[in-house]
């Protein structure tokens, strides 16, 4: 984006929402200038925006300090922000197909570090592991009680034209 990293300031004021199920703790903060509208009917209102240390599919995101500041109200169903200005009411209203391709970006991310943590949250419970615990159990290891139900069964055939293929239900089982 072009900015002069020396006018970051340092901020330990944590957020959410950005990445599903990730908080974050941004790195600084900076104020910067933003500006709504036309040459003819602009509205310019300085917004502090949190630095974070990830990717995401945005530059910058405006939360609820900066609509208010611009007394802006949202309509997200018709992706249109309106705000007043000097000249009348500003109305900006947004792509969907922009919208759409952000969100697939973010939500792939989400999945992408949801399977990063899981991948590392198993390895860290695998070191824990003893050897014997990683082993495989052979079917001789398995109590004879866990084979067998503890009520009466029936072998039912699945399919009219395969009677090798049966499954086995209660024998109690109402036929209705």
């Amino acid at each position: 984006m072009g900015f002069d990293m020396t006018k970051l300031v340092p901020s330990d004021q944590a957020f959410y929402g950005i990445i599903l199920g990730a908080g974050s703790t941004p790195v600084s903060k900076v104020t910067l200038p933003v500006t709504f509208g036309t040459r003819d009917n602009y509205r310019t209102e300085s917004i502090i925006f949190e630095v974070a240390p990830f990717e995401t599919s945005y530059n910058a995101i405006l939360g609820r300090p900066a609509l208010a500041k611009f007394m802006a109200i949202p309509n997200h169903t018709y992706l249109l922000l309106k705000m007043p200005a000097p000249n009348g009411v500003l109305s900006i209203r947004g792509d969907i197909q922009t919208s759409h391709s952000c969100e697939m970006e973010n939500i792939n991310t989400a999945k992408a570090l949801e399977r990063s943590n899981n991948q590392a949250m198993v390895a860290q419970a695998a070191k824990a592991l003893t050897m014997d615990q990683l082993q495989k159990p052979s079917n001789n290891s398995v109590p004879e009680s866990q084979l067998h139900p503890n009520s009466p069964t029936k072998a039912i055939v699945l399919s009219d034209n395969h009677p090798d293929k049966t499954a086995l239900i209660g024998a109690d089982l109402d036929s209705a």
